[in-house]
């Protein structure tokens, strides 16, 4: 099935029984999210990307929320980024993801909430160039935060020797981090300041569905340039 967006006014492709879709955008981090889940444990998926700033009616019909991640599994419909990766990981257990150890899943849940945070100076520093002053001390601040988290696992990932839901989880935002740079350099990881989470980002760039979901900073760059001015293009990449 071809990679490029459904948008507004484009017919419904017919689903097919037993078969799993995930309804995505091919930039959206938040979609990559159950997309690396997907590519981990090698579960078969039909994808379809959609153009988020032209929704088809047919898409608004099963998720009104309009969001994404959304999967579909026969009369199931269900959406938003942690929801569906941990269904994926608890009826695909292969590869398992979540923590078993209460205190774990204690450290991922608040590192989850707090990369909230961090996902909120990242779209702030685009937009706002003239508070970067201010935005690259509150980059510091998350990055010694992400660093302290590390320091209590044992091993390269946070979930200890291979990635666990929460490495999934925070990758996105941080495979786009690099692209902050070209706007000024002191938005970049310091491999002095904080080491583990320099390695961390070393060691996750070369895990295999890190590798099969990411895009370059330049083609990030490119695509949220059209998008804060209104012009997104979610096929961006693709051969005509």
């Amino acid at each position: 099935m071809s990679q490029k967006a459904y948008a507004k006014g484009s017919d419904f492709p017919p689903l097919k029984p037993g078969v799993l879709r995930l309804y995505s955008m091919r930039f959206c981090p938040f979609a990559q999210r159950a997309r690396l889940v997907l590519a981990h444990k090698n579960i078969p998926c039909e994808v379809i990307n959609l153009d988020l700033q032209n929704k088809p009616d047919w898409f608004l019909k099963k998720n009104p929320e309009g969001t994404v991640p959304t999967l579909e599994l026969d009369d199931k419909v269900m959406w938003e980024s942690t929801a569906t990766s941990e269904w994926l990981d608890d009826v695909y257990p292969q590869n398992k993801l979540q923590a078993s150890d209460p205190y774990i899943r204690a450290l991922d849940r608040m590192l989850l909430e707090y990369s909230s945070k961090v996902t909120t100076t990242f779209y702030t520093f685009i937009r706002s160039p003239g508070d970067r002053d201010k935005l690259v001390g509150e980059l510091t601040k998350h990055f010694q935060t992400y660093e302290d988290f590390l320091v209590k696992r044992k091993g390269e990932f946070y979930g200890g020797s291979k990635p666990s839901l929460i490495d999934f989880f925070l990758w996105p935002i941080m495979e786009r981090m690099p692209m902050l740079t070209t706007m000024d350099q002191r938005a970049g990881i310091d491999k002095k300041t904080f080491p583990k989470l320099s390695a961390w980002v070393e060691a996750m760039a070369k895990v295999p569905a890190v590798k099969a979901t990411a895009f370059d900073p330049k083609t990030h760059l490119h695509f949220l340039t059209g998008f804060f001015a209104g012009k997104a293009d979610p096929n961006y990449g693709l051969q005509e």
